[in-house]
């Protein structure tokens, strides 16, 4: 009977489990429908900066900006973007083992001659190279509870004024793109110097000649920052959306898996009462048989 007790409160602690991740599945589910219509509605406003930036770069050459201008990359900065929080399958770890395998194979030398850091954004990201003693210039836990633009713009100018003032040559940034709710990509994307843009990107559109105002080398000098911060915003969105999608998805296999489990052990405990059950009868006949051989 103790057997017994034991698998029906093993059951009974599975079906809490299940009720649980069945919950976070629907919460992540509801989470995931916002944060996805964030990133598509940002998507065009990135786009469309970009766009606007390859047609005039396209006009105006030899653009003296210094957002614009690469140098050798002995001074790194890696922003690791990763969630606050597990319970999302592989994709922090996906993040962080990108991230380390970029170090060691991209900016060795750079981290061997102290010159790389690390800016985590991400209560996880930052736990795992803390206590590997990485070099973290910078962490922000709890980043994504509240996810504002004004934040992300703070980042980046933060990290715009170090690229300019040389603190560090070049600024990377490793997330997971969002691609669909069972798909997400761990991407290297490079924020800072801004990487030359695609000069065939919708070129058609501009067909006629425009006249600006005031020129062009201050509207291209105006709309690099804004491109930086749009690009970043929409990183951090992606990156929201995909860690909601593993949520969602993890959560789903572990509620399947808990009522897999519950079917198991409810065969069990049938199994064991059955013995039970045939061991008493087989104790009753003995005994009658034992009384009548008495």
């Amino acid at each position: 009977m103790a057997n017994l007790r034991d698998i029906k409160n093993r059951i009974q602690g599975v079906k809490n489990t299940q009720q649980i991740t069945r919950a976070m599945k629907m919460v992540a589910a509801a989470r995931l429908r916002r944060a996805q219509d964030n990133m598509v509605n940002a998507r065009p406003y990135s786009r469309k900066i970009a766009e606007v930036l390859s047609h005039l770069l396209s006009l105006e050459q030899g653009i003296d900006n210094p957002l614009l201008k690469e140098r050798p990359a002995e001074k790194i900065a890696l922003v690791c973007v990763t969630g606050d929080r597990g319970l999302c399958g592989a994709f922090n770890s996906n993040v962080i083992r990108f991230t380390e395998n970029i170090i060691t194979e991209k900016y060795y030398e750079q981290f061997n001659a102290g010159n790389l850091n690390l800016f985590c954004i991400g209560r996880r990201g930052a736990d795992y190279f803390r206590r590997l003693d990485f070099p973290i210039a910078e962490s922000y836990p709890g980043f994504f509870s509240n996810l504002q633009f004004e934040l992300v713009a703070g980042i980046v100018s933060n990290l715009k004024e170090k690229f300019l003032n040389g603190t560090y040559d070049k600024v990377v940034v490793v997330y997971n793109q969002f691609k669909s709710v069972m798909q997400q990509v761990t991407v290297e994307e490079q924020l800072f110097p801004i990487m030359p843009f695609d000069g065939n990107s919708k070129e058609s559109k501009y067909t006629a000649e425009y006249i600006y105002e005031p020129n062009k080398t201050e509207i291209i000098n105006y709309l690099l920052p804004k491109h930086s911060n749009a690009l970043m915003w929409k990183t951090l969105l992606e990156s929201y959306a995909a860690e909601l999608g593993a949520r969602m998805t993890a959560m789903d296999i572990a509620t399947e898996n808990a009522q897999e489990l519950v079917k198991e052990l409810r065969t069990k405990f049938n199994k064991e009462r059955q013995a039970n059950i045939t061991t008493e009868i087989l104790e009753v006949v003995s005994g009658a048989d034992a009384l009548r051989a008495g």
